[in-house]
């Protein structure tokens, strides 16, 4: 941990304050008319997800925390826990399906993950962007359509429902977008 000036909080550091772990979200400078001017730091638990406002003075010192960040590759699920690998060292690693989240869907086999720790204890996971998938159901085109941008429903390999521009089919591999569940394009 390292020592940062009230005044050098930053949106995106992870900081301990009063025994707790939290992420910096967003900050501001604030000069009052009367008094000395402070940092209005909106705070979120990397834990539980609670939010906090606080107030940093430039005087006054917070404890930065450096996250780990370390490679994993998911090698499988087991009812509602999830293997990963690290790469480094080739330890295996549980997480249950809560701690990853809806993005557990994305999670293919040999998936390259990255997930930060903190004293050994995981904090995150970071998922690709983008991962590839197959459609196994698309709806009809609905004809009349081509004057305005439609869409159709589709069903990956993973049991999704996505929205898909009219030419894709089934059989069709896509890449879909991992942070909102959207058809990006057709896979090469």
């Amino acid at each position: 941990m390292g020592k940062v000036g009230g005044n050098e909080v930053r949106p995106g550091m992870v900081i301990e304050h009063n025994g707790q772990l939290w992420s910096v979200v967003k900050t501001q400078a604030v000069k009052p008319g009367k008094g000395g001017a402070y940092y209005q730091a909106e705070l979120k638990n990397i834990l539980n997800g609670s939010k906090l406002n606080e107030r940093f003075r430039s005087a006054e010192t917070v404890d930065e925390v450096h996250l780990e960040r370390r490679d994993f590759q998911f090698l499988y699920a087991n009812g509602d826990m999830l293997t990963f690998m690290d790469l480094e060292n080739y330890e295996q690693m549980e997480l249950t399906t809560d701690f990853v989240g809806e993005r557990t869907q994305f999670l293919q086999d040999g998936m390259k993950v990255t997930i930060q720790l903190h004293e050994n204890k995981p904090l995150g996971i970071s998922l690709p962007q983008q991962v590839a998938l197959d459609i196994v159901e698309a709806d009809p085109v609905t004809k009349g359509q081509t004057a305005s941008a439609s869409f159709k429903s589709a069903i990956l390999e993973n049991g999704m429902r996505v929205l898909v521009p009219p030419f894709i089919e089934a059989g069709t591999k896509i890449i879909v977008s991992t942070e909102d569940s959207s058809y990006v394009k057709r896979a090469d």
